[in-house]
């Protein structure tokens, strides 16, 4: 987690926490099987990171969509929106994205205290999620040229084997340059660079600037959760790590 002035924000591992087996560590999924009790202890946990509770953390039902939530308030659990971004200009509201190999990607104006996050799969990536959060945070006063972003872990190029379809989809969209792809040891699919892609469509919204955490999900283990690595191994279930943005000193 980095500070600096007003301004609090970080991707969390899965180090620190108390959950075991596959799940082991600062899980902070609900919607994996986890134990209700061990992830609520987590997010506790992860909101003590960021100086805050973890009735302040704020998380949507992510859905791999556009749609975002503008928040004037935390939201509990239970009044989360179907939504796969949040913005707000409030303090002490912690904007946390769950991810398991899809792409966090956290906003921030300074000028404006305007902050902004969403969680950026291929399909919100192609679809526009960074475009519907920077449009979001301008109608809160923030302005795309003062506007920056960081890109955290995520499933990388080396790890992401995609078939001749994906390959197809993502060509015909913006951002969708031939370089993202290499050829896969199996004929007729791709490694992605996903973490590139969701740099430049963001990039495309015209902020001011964007930064790439290259670090991949499913090759680290011992930091982070992958759903792929879990779909791979067959194993039942995954956990989701954190990445969070908040406003300090309400």
């Amino acid at each position: 987690m980095q500070a600096r002035e007003g301004l609090r924000h970080g991707f969390l591992t899965r180090k620190g926490g108390i959950s075991d087996g596959i799940h082991g560590g600062l899980n902070v999924g609900f919607g994996s099987d986890d134990s209700r009790d061990r992830v609520s202890e987590n997010r506790a946990r992860a909101a003590r990171v960021f100086g805050t509770t973890q009735e302040r953390l704020t998380t949507v039902y992510q859905v791999h969509g556009i749609d975002v939530a503008v928040l004037d308030h935390p939201l509990d659990r239970s009044d989360a929106p179907k939504a796969d971004a949040m913005v707000t200009d409030r303090p002490d509201i912690m904007l946390g994205i769950l991810t398991a190999d899809c792409t966090p990607v956290l906003f921030h104006d300074a000028k404006a205290g305007v902050i902004g996050a969403c969680h950026s799969g291929w399909r919100g990536s192609f679809a526009g999620i960074s475009e519907a959060t920077v449009a979001a945070m301008e109608k809160l006063g923030a302005s795309r040229g003062d506007i920056t972003a960081a890109v955290g872990p995520c499933i990388a190029r080396p790890s992401y084997e995609v078939d001749g379809g994906f390959r197809d989809t993502i060509l015909s969209g913006p951002s969708g340059d031939d370089d993202l792809f290499d050829p896969s040891v199996r004929a007729g699919h791709f490694m992605f660079d996903l973490p590139e892609y969701v740099r430049r469509r963001t990039m495309a919204t015209e902020i001011a600037e964007v930064e790439l955490v290259a670090r991949d999900t499913l090759a680290e283990e011992d930091l982070f959760y992958s759903y792929r690595r879990t779909t791979l191994r067959k194993e039942p279930d995954y956990g989701r790590q954190l990445s969070a943005i908040m406003l300090a000193g309400g």
